[in-house]
């Protein structure tokens, strides 16, 4: 993982309604995918999985780094619920594509990626 610092990070703002709150990701690590192979050894061609910047850094910092929900959130400059709401959706999506056989997508197409100010 690239570990130059922290970044801002927060998906483009689709229709109306508050805009969403960039959340600062430590371990960026760019789009990566894995993708499952069958018993042939022939990769799987199926609809990917996505998980977002955010879902991934949630997942790393409780699960990886040991930290609890409340340091967690407040390394990402989130609430302990948004923090909540990225683990459940991070891992709802991992076993998703573990159970159904999909290709796990790292990134997202509609990132907007911001470094650290000086």
């Amino acid at each position: 993982m690239n570990m130059m610092g922290p970044r801002r990070w927060r998906w483009g703002r689709r229709g109306p309604g508050r805009p969403p709150k960039p959340r600062w990701i430590w371990g960026f690590p760019g789009r990566l995918s894995f993708i499952p192979f069958d018993e042939t050894g022939q990769p799987i061609n199926a609809e990917p999985v996505i998980l977002r910047p955010d879902e991934v850094e949630a997942l790393r910092l409780v699960y990886y780094e040991g930290l609890n929900q409340e340091e967690a959130a407040k390394k990402m400059g989130v609430s302990r619920g948004t923090l909540w709401r990225a683990l459940a959706s991070g891992r709802k999506k991992v076993v998703q594509a573990l159970i159904e056989r999909r290709p796990l997508v790292i990134g997202y197409w509609g990132d907007r990626i911001e470094q650290q100010p000086e």
